[in-house]
């Protein structure tokens, strides 16, 4: 495979952006609707193990404490001014969260230590290189039995979310998201050995169609 290995893409691209990134992303995506949805995939348990790759501002993470206060989540992104953000809004909150900074393909945990991974809007910032990269390391990260629970842009589901998806190729790069518009994802997660592969749900949103699938490590 050629390698396709970029430079890092912030959340809207440009550093200087990032502080706009929460009030669009609530407007344009139906944040909170589908991030509670993605939460809803998975049956977390007390003292359980969750790591959410890609954290950005750290809405997700502050869901997944919220609904299950005796879980252990972990925020991971590759962006420190973001994780500052982070840390803010779960200080606020008034909830016990852990940061930390690192690249999505190269994580700095051990073998099997989450019981359950999450990820939004993370896929269709990778080339497709560093897609594959960050599927074995999830998939390395993730105990046996263990759910990955995704959330990102999918094939349109008409000609009007293909129109307006062009506003995230356009911003984040049509080499990282060409993949994301064909659908490929639910294929990848295939070939990297993951089973159970399901299309939760699928929303149409002011920039696209927005996908949430769930999968599992095989427990054996």
């Amino acid at each position: 495979m050629p390698s396709q290995r970029s430079k890092y893409i912030y959340a809207l691209h440009y550093e200087w952006l990032t502080f706009l990134y929460d009030p669009l992303v609530r407007v344009a995506t139906k944040e909170f609707t589908f991030k509670k949805a993605l939460r809803l995939q998975a049956e977390i348990q007390p003292g359980q193990k969750i790591l959410d790759l890609g954290c950005g501002t750290g809405t997700l993470s502050l869901i997944l404490k919220e609904t299950s206060p005796q879980a252990i989540i972990i925020g991971c992104d590759g962006d420190k001014k973001i994780l500052k953000m982070a840390k803010v809004k779960a200080t606020q909150a008034k909830r016990e969260l852990y940061w930390h900074c690192a690249l999505a393909y190269e994580l700095p945990y051990a073998e099997a230590t989450f019981n359950h991974v999450f990820s939004s809007f993370l896929f269709h910032h990778l080339t497709r290189e560093n897609k594959w990269r960050t599927l074995r390391e999830i998939w390395r990260v993730l105990k046996p039995g263990g759910g990955l629970h995704l959330a990102d842009w999918g094939r349109p589901s008409n000609w009007l979310m293909r129109l307006t998806f062009l506003l995230i190729q356009i911003l984040d790069g049509f080499q990282t998201t060409g993949d994301n518009v064909r659908g490929l994802l639910s294929s990848y997660l295939q070939e990297a050995g993951f089973v159970e592969i399901r299309e939760v749900r699928n929303y149409n949103t002011f920039v696209g169609s927005l996908c949430l699938y769930k999968a599992h490590k095989p427990a054996n």
